[in-house]
């Protein structure tokens, strides 16, 4: 069974910083995009920032210049840097990955089961 779970929420005051981590375990052949979402109260889940297995990221506008995805392929873990914390952040975070459970195969996306991130002001 392949699961994601992830690490490092918590509660943090503006302007400071977390690492969140997350690790892919399970019968996995190889593993595509990886990413952070997140989703606050009320809202849609977002985009944060995503990684290819090449190390091409994408983010969010207002994440830019603050977080920095980055992934470790050998060990299946993403991981999120996120600084410069604002009370806008506050949100659940949710790791997902593309993954190729055998070769030849279509790759499924998985998600963790998110962790709490709250930035007081």
């Amino acid at each position: 069974q392949i699961q994601l779970v992830e690490s490092g929420g918590g509660l943090v005051q503006a302007g400071g910083s977390l690492r969140l981590s997350c690790a892919a375990s399970g019968r996995i052949f190889s593993i595509n995009d990886m990413g952070w979402y997140r989703q606050a109260p009320g809202k849609q889940r977002e985009l944060v920032a995503t990684i290819t297995n090449g190390g091409t990221t994408n983010y969010a506008d207002d994440v830019k210049g603050r977080f920095t995805i980055s992934r470790d392929n050998a060990k299946k873990m993403v991981y999120l840097q996120m600084n410069s914390l604002k009370p806008e952040d506050t949100a659940v975070y949710y790791c997902n990955a593309e993954v190729v459970p055998r070769a030849y195969h279509t790759s499924r996306p998985f998600w963790g089961q998110g962790t709490q991130i709250t930035v007081s002001s």
